[in-house]
């Protein structure tokens, strides 16, 4: 018979289970009692300007995110900037890229006892860049080369699509603590708010926007014309390359706990052993912003570019045509092949060609680089640049009355942030042969299914069903067109059949 558990034990192990609970607490509901913000505060890697970073619960999507509060002392002040910074949170709501933490929600409070901004942001577990490379120096390992390309791949790809837009957008905060890694390996930026954030307000509200440049430790991550009235891009550039120089040695050596020295830096440089890999990282750090290159060209940079395999570029054709198939096309497809039929054949000049059957193809794997490919760990950059539209200042609707009493001031109005991956659309014959009926059913990226009907009129054009499903938040932004063309194609062959 075991021996019963000591007291002690017993006591430390319900004094855990009872922290755990007050935790999980919900202190606070968003005012559409979406996002739930719980007792338990996220170490976001010093993100700066943020006052409190709180777990929270994404009650729709059965998701954890973070509830970021940034308070304000002054609420007169505040409140007469209030249209300001609601047109600033709304377009960066609309920065949609896989290497870029998203901005889900914001929504202002007001209330006599206090001014702040709330936003709901990804949630990021593993933590950031600056923790992983602390942790596998502790383990006495080295970085390795595959992975560094990989990140800075990502981080680039990032920054390109951020410098790409009109105008640009300026990180302004890029550290190893504002960089954040994935368990799977995906690179995501954050903080991308700061810059556009403490660009837009007066001084008299700036007090609570914190920049890691008053911090010691980060000052080597800023270049000489940091905080300029014509610091441009190039800004990012030089911070991403002391991240690229901290990622390769896994540590650049402060001076106790203070600030990086010059020395320590150079040390770091030149015990780089790969040449290609010192002149990139060289060219990030030159001194004159003009001769530093773009996150763009640097992408093509050796030490980085590689044909792309036809696997890969296989991969991201199937994914950007992905709404035009089922749901399990990749399942269906592979149950029916013959896996004794030959996949590929490579001739020999001497014996008979060498053969690959579909038996040899793990279906499992296939799954799994598509997912990876999806969520953007292979981006596919070595191409003309594809340049993102300017970000359009959108008009804040009128706001909705909340139903409960929770923060103050209600949410603005609720845009679509997933992705399509599968449309099907459907098309009857009202009874009095005056109208047709449409259904639509969309597939998004969380596979949710949203399924639509409506009643067209001979005046509706796919271009305006397409562009009101935006509106009311029903299709994201860069769905608008896709689905316009698959709107088109469908009215076309029903209306052909049926005139």
């Amino acid at each position: 018979m075991a021996a019963p558990e000591p007291a002690p034990r017993r006591g430390r192990e319900r004094e855990r289970e009872d922290e755990s609970e007050d935790e999980s607490d919900i202190l606070e509901e968003s005012p559409c009692g979406r996002w739930q913000k719980r007792r338990e505060q996220v170490n976001q890697g010093n993100m700066p300007g943020i006052q409190s970073t709180f777990l929270a619960m994404d009650t729709e999507e059965g998701v954890e995110v973070v509830w970021n509060e940034l308070h304000f002392g002054d609420r007169k002040a505040f409140a007469a900037h209030e249209e300001k910074i609601q047109t600033m949170f709304e377009q960066l709501a609309l920065v949609d890229h896989p290497n870029i933490v998203k901005l889900h929600k914001y929504w202002l409070d007001a209330s006599e006892a206090r001014a702040r901004v709330i936003f709901i942001t990804e949630y990021v577990s593993s933590g950031s860049l600056k923790q992983f490379l602390k942790k596998t120096k502790k383990n006495h390992k080295a970085m390795n080369a595959r992975a560094w390309k990989r990140w800075c791949t990502q981080i680039l790809s990032a920054l390109s699509f951020l410098h790409a837009c009109s105008p640009p957008i300026i990180h302004g905060n890029l550290t190893s603590d504002t960089i954040f890694i994935q368990h799977n390996g995906l690179i995501k930026i954050g903080s991308v708010w700061y810059r556009i954030f403490s660009n837009a307000l007066p001084d008299d509200l700036r007090s609570p926007i914190r920049t890691e440049r008053e911090e010691l430790r980060n000052l080597h991550f800023f270049p000489p014309e940091y905080g300029e009235v014509n610091d441009g891009t190039a800004v990012d550039i030089f911070s991403f390359g002391m991240c690229a120089l901290e990622m390769a040695v896994l540590e650049i050596q402060a001076n106790g706990d203070t600030r990086v020295t010059e020395e320590a830096i150079a040390r770091a440089r030149h015990s780089l052993s790969d040449p290609n890999m010192r002149e990139f990282i060289l060219s990030c750090l030159a001194r004159d912003p003009a001769r530093r290159p773009s996150a763009h060209n640097l992408l093509f940079h050796r030490v980085l570019f590689e044909v792309h395999s036809l696997k890969l570029l296989a991969a991201h054709c199937f994914i950007q045509h992905q709404y035009l198939m089922p749901e399990n096309v990749v399942e269906e497809k592979t149950k029916a092949m013959d896996l004794h039929a030959v996949l590929a054949e490579m001739p020999q000049p001497h014996g008979p060609p060498m053969q690959w059957r579909y038996s040899e193809v793990s279906f499992l794997e296939l799954d799994k680089f598509l997912e990876d490919v999806r969520n953007g760990i292979y981006p596919l950059m070595n191409f003309a640049a594809a340049r993102p539209l300017g970000l359009p200042r959108v008009l804040a609707p009128p706001p909705e009355e909340a139903q409960k009493a929770k923060t103050p001031t209600p949410e603005p109005f609720d845009s679509e942030t997933r992705k399509v991956v599968q449309m099907q659309c459907n098309l009857e014959r009202s009874e009095d042969k005056a109208r047709w009926h449409l259904t639509l059913l969309l597939v998004l990226e969380d596979r949710l299914h949203r399924q639509l009907t409506y009643d067209l009129l001979p005046t509706d054009s796919a271009q305006d069903l397409a562009a009101e499903l935006v509106h009311y938040g029903f299709l994201h932004e860069d769905d608008r067109t896709k689905l316009a063309a698959f709107l088109e194609t469908t009215f076309l062959k029903y209306r052909g059949t049926q005139a």
